[in-house]
């Protein structure tokens, strides 16, 4: 039991008593002020650790900064979310995996740029220094590396964690979830990466969230554009980053950044900015390597023809409308060494510029190839070439959220209320109830032993529960069970032997079950 301040104060002044009682005459000649002054230092600084008897301690109630709550009906809509992203996975022949929450902090340090400065370090916890994942790519590599796996298919669908700046409203938070598709293993030139731009494609369209385009470039022609821009080679990464801000800020902004803090030539950050102007289909690439400084750069030209020959499936897939080869995107993780994409909702909400242009404010997915990730964590430098797609799914659901705001969201999957409408049926109910879970339908009976035959109705209205099964004498009396459409209010007999049945068949027609 803790000690109250009255406790506290009681038993100091019997030991002060006891001292005094207990001390000799000599002693008690130096018992002076000071001493007295000592014994209230004591006890007030005693007072001050358990604070004033009777006061309650006030709790601030508040998620942390960065991170939410979700109800029922938030909860349900992200179910559905993550039913439609799991399928398409799954259509394309992925399995999954899972990792831990934290890695050791070496796993993760070094791979993601300037933005290792938003990764959650751990307290030391008995020798290993870690830190929470900030992504499922990391630690997939890591994963690989570990188990000498050299070719997989897998999605992984987990939260993440980072120190940012979250915007709520626009679906950036501090802990997220990630839903991320990778293929694993050597592959001829480009079909996995069509591929992953044809899952981003399916999912974007099955949400039906909108119009979208997915952004596409490539590192060697970014390595390219900074090349004959004249960024000297040791800067390539840092500028990439400056650039990979552009779909967030505006384009004076990144050229000062370039210019004022990372020591950049005007007239190199110049030429970067008509680059970054450039967007289009299959026309600009064969612009691009006719005339176009690019082509002095060995680095550009291979990214060039790649990213032709990408264009092509993504023709072949039916999704080449959808698909823009824009070169401000930069995607600034240090990883990435090939292809890389992301996708913007249009029409969503965006920020005025200076100058009158929109600029989005943030993407629904991104991704791309990292060739060189597996070799960094096998001991011997072996690489296994990767390619993936991460759905920004925390603004997925913000939008998803938006939408549903007036529409009404069933929480659960109840098929069946079991009801009745005369007093002390609960067991008969109970029994009911009991048969539909054995049979694998999901029902549930009031928690009351004499319930209101119109708050039952209530319940299953509005909870969306599509049947009600009604029992009373009559009922067991004949064999039967009344079953009841919530929607129509229509009734009908049925056998007590065939109720399963009938039931069954009703939600595999009703849109609700």
């Amino acid at each position: 039991m803790a000690l109250t301040w009255t406790k506290l104060v009681f038993l100091h002044l019997l030991g002060y008593q006891h001292l005094r009682c207990s001390a000799t005459l000599r002693h008690m000649r130096y018992t002076s002020n000071d001493q007295i002054t000592e014994e209230v230092a004591k006890l007030l600084a005693l007072k001050a650790q358990i604070g004033d008897e009777g006061k309650s301690k006030k709790f601030v109630l508040k998620t942390p900064k960065g991170a939410r709550d979700y109800n029922p009906k938030q909860m349900a809509i992200r179910e559905g979310v993550f039913k439609t992203i799991v399928e398409c996975f799954k259509r394309h022949g992925a399995e999954t995996i899972d990792t831990p929450v934290f890695e050791l902090k070496d796993t993760l340090t070094g791979k993601y740029g300037e933005d290792s400065k938003l990764i959650y370090d751990l307290k030391d916890q008995g020798g290993e220094i870690l830190s929470l994942r900030y992504d499922l790519t990391v630690p997939f590599a890591r994963y690989l590396a570990m188990n000498k796996v050299n070719k997989i298919k897998r999605y992984h669908i987990a939260k993440v964690y980072r120190r940012d700046n979250p915007a709520m409203t626009r679906g950036r938070y501090r802990e997220f979830y990630q839903c991320d598709f990778d293929i694993a293993g050597q592959y001829d030139l480009m079909i996995p990466d069509a591929e992953c731009i044809k899952i981003v494609h399916e999912i974007l369209t099955n949400l039906g969230l909108g119009d979208f385009v997915i952004k596409v470039n490539h590192r060697q022609i970014l390595d390219g554009m900074f090349e004959v821009c004249g960024v000297p080679a040791e800067k390539f990464r840092t500028i990439c980053s400056s650039v990979d801000k552009l779909d967030k800020t505006f384009w004076e902004d990144v050229r000062a950044e370039m210019i004022d803090e990372k020591g950049l030539d005007p007239v190199a950050a110049d030429k970067i900015g008509k680059f970054v102007q450039m967007k289009g289909g299959p026309e600009l690439i064969d612009q691009l390597l006719k005339d176009s400084p690019l082509t002095g750069s060995k680095a550009a030209l291979e990214g060039l023809e790649a990213m032709k020959l990408l264009l092509k499936y993504c023709d072949i897939f039916g999704i080449q409308d959808k698909v823009s080869f824009d070169l401000s995107l930069a995607r600034g993780l240090d990883y990435y060494t090939g292809i890389i994409y992301e996708a913007v909702l249009k029409g969503a909400e965006t920020l005025p510029t200076k100058t009158g242009e929109q600029v989005g404010v943030g993407s629904v997915a991104g991704g791309g190839r990292y060739d060189g990730l597996v070799g960094m964590f096998d001991p011997k430098g072996k690489q296994v070439p990767c390619v993936g797609v991460s759905i920004g799914i925390e603004r997925v659901f913000s939008i998803m959220e938006a939408k549903a705001n007036a529409m009404k969201i069933r929480t659960t999957e109840t098929e069946v209320l079991v009801a009745s409408a005369q007093n002390g049926m609960l067991e008969e109910r109970l029994k009911l109830c009991k048969e539909l879970w054995d049979a694998g339908i999901k029902a549930k009976v009031a928690y009351k032993k004499n319930p209101k035959m119109l708050n039952q109705y209530q319940t299953a209205e509005t909870s969306g529960i599509p049947i009600i099964a009604a029992i009373g004498d009559a009922e067991l009396k004949n064999g039967t069970v009344t079953i009841r459409d919530t929607e129509t209010r229509k009734e009908e007999q049925v056998s007590r032997a065939d109720v399963i049945s009938v039931i069954k068949d009703r939600c595999k027609l009703s849109a609700t079950c």
